[in-house]
């Protein structure tokens, strides 16, 4: 079967090379797929590029643009259900998980399709009443989108919306571990009425695959979201032709609990913070910074909730996390862990992968707490991308926002206090581009999503007109915080 998408047609790989994807929780095969190379990625190039300079896509009004993406969703509402079991097989996730993100996406599309619609430009006041002047926003031409594995539909659409909002035309290149459901993106854009070449896609290693899309001059934009190694090499390559550059690189995010918290609430959040998708998540809260006073009591409860957390493949209503996305990845977490203990952190809890015999066929992890682990050892550095959780200790507000900030990534963070202008104040001073208070994981699409420091630059979500010398940071508060029991916290025989 052609899983190559360019100029509106399904297409084999040039090499011809195929790749089995297999289900993490189980090792069972789902499908094999195109493996492409360098020549494909180019031929998709060409056809978006021909697409742009000569297609009606671009000149298409904005509100007609709009219209797709909103029709977009509805065709998404009536497919759910194949799109997140599709979802779940390739990553291994809860059915349930992939059935909460199709909603998300399908937010995401209506968000950026409403937006389209309404987006004319401004008028700009000369004081000369014989000259009249406007701002417009052209598209930026051909848009190299390159997505990760943990929330594969999900994180394509946030690329892939606005793109279409704006007028340009796309290449697609979604992890090679995960290519089901962008294939399936692809059959729907088209039923929805999207012109031939507009959008366009390639399965593969980022290494043949993806890397033409940050090199190759046709490409005017090109965004990824992953780890920071790659990030880099994409951020230079994409520098010889001066390209726009979106990059999304994960974080090493805070999660700060003050003693004046709601106590219940406060663990009830640091566990889904960090134990939700087994910790596979960009923001997921893997620093818990617990104020002193709290210190044992609060890792205590923890300790004890984490675990009762049931492990389970995407199918099984029991589970509450599933499995990592790869044997590889389970042995980087498992390396990462013994390099914290021989740095002097306190397995609490987890370190090891489950006796389960049944689970011994996945990719399984145990929820793992790592307990007084040093300011600048590996695992306060490090992104482990897993289910482990490193904890440490402050003095006061002071000390809190200086230990949080103490991190080249700056993506994410939370507060949980009581005290109203101590969570307006911390969530202030600290400098990451997105920071809960009373609360952890929730996005909005219409607001900003982006990074300080290493966790990248550029924005996936949010209006346009961002300036260009300022951080964007988005504040959200839950203005009635309660424990929401992701985690049951019943020992798994209930």
């Amino acid at each position: 079967m052609a899983d190559f998408f360019i100029g509106g047609e399904w297409v084999d790989a040039v090499g011809g090379g195929r790749r089995e994807i297999r289900c993490p929780a189980d090792g069972s095969l789902v499908a094999e797929v195109a493996e492409g190379t360098r020549e494909d990625t180019e031929a998709a190039i060409a056809a978006a590029r021909k697409a742009f300079d000569t297609g009606p896509w671009p000149q298409t009004p904005a509100p007609q643009r709009g219209d797709l993406l909103l029709k977009a969703a509805d065709l998404l509402d009536r497919d759910a259900a194949a799109f997140a079991r599709a979802e779940s097989l390739d990553t291994g996730k809860r059915l349930v998980e992939s059935e909460y993100d199709m909603a998300d996406i399908a937010a995401c599309l209506r968000y950026f399709g409403k937006l389209a619609a309404n987006d004319a430009g401004r008028v700009v006041d000369t004081g000369n009443p014989d000259a009249f002047s406007r701002i417009v926003h052209d598209p930026v031409g051909v848009c190299g989108l390159i997505t990760p594995w943990n929330y594969p539909l999900l994180q394509t659409i946030w690329k892939v919306a606005p793109a279409l909002a704006a007028g340009n035309t796309f290449v697609l290149k979604p992890s090679e571990l995960t290519p089901h459901t962008s294939i399936m993106l692809m059959k729907l854009l088209t039923e929805a009425g999207l012109p031939g070449g507009v959008a366009n896609l390639v399965l593969g290693a980022g290494a043949q695959a993806g890397a033409p899309l940050s090199e190759h001059p046709d490409v005017d934009l090109v965004s990824f979201t992953g780890g920071l190694a790659t990030g880099k090499i994409i951020a230079a390559s994409a520098a010889a032709t001066i390209k726009k550059v979106a990059l999304e690189l994960g974080g090493k995010n805070p999660n700060v609990v003050f003693a004046d918290s709601d106590f219940d609430t406060a663990v009830d959040y640091a566990l889904t913070a960090v134990f939700l998708h087994s910790g596979q998540v960009c923001s997921a809260g893997a620093r818990l910074i617990v104020q002193e006073e709290w210190h044992e009591e609060f890792v205590d409860e923890l300790v004890r909730r984490a675990e009762l957390i049931r492990l389970g493949g995407p199918f099984d209503p029991k589970a509450e996390t599933g499995p990592l996305i790869s044997a590889a990845h389970l042995e980087k977490i498992e390396r990462y862990v013994a390099a914290a203990l021989e740095e002097g952190a306190v397995l609490r809890t987890g370190g090891k992968r489950p006796d389960d015999r049944e689970l011994a066929k996945g990719h399984y992890y145990l929820p793992t707490i790592l307990d007084n682990v040093k300011q600048g050892s590996s695992a306060v550095v490090d992104e482990s991308f897993g289910p482990v959780l490193t904890v440490e200790t402050f003095t006061d507000e002071d000390d809190a926002v200086r230990i949080a900030n103490d991190t080249h990534y700056g993506l994410a963070g939370a507060v949980f206090t009581s005290d109203a202008s101590r969570a307006q104040r911390v969530a202030n001073r600290l400098r990451h581009g997105t920071i809960w208070i009373n609360d952890f994981h929730p996005y909005l699409p219409q607001a900003e999503w982006g990074g300080y420091k290493q966790s990248g630059f550029g924005r996936e979500l949010g209006p346009t007109g961002l300036a260009e010398y300022t951080e964007a940071k988005h504040i959200y508060q839950n203005l009635r915080p309660a424990p929401q029991r992701w985690f049951s916290g019943e020992p798994a025989s209930n």
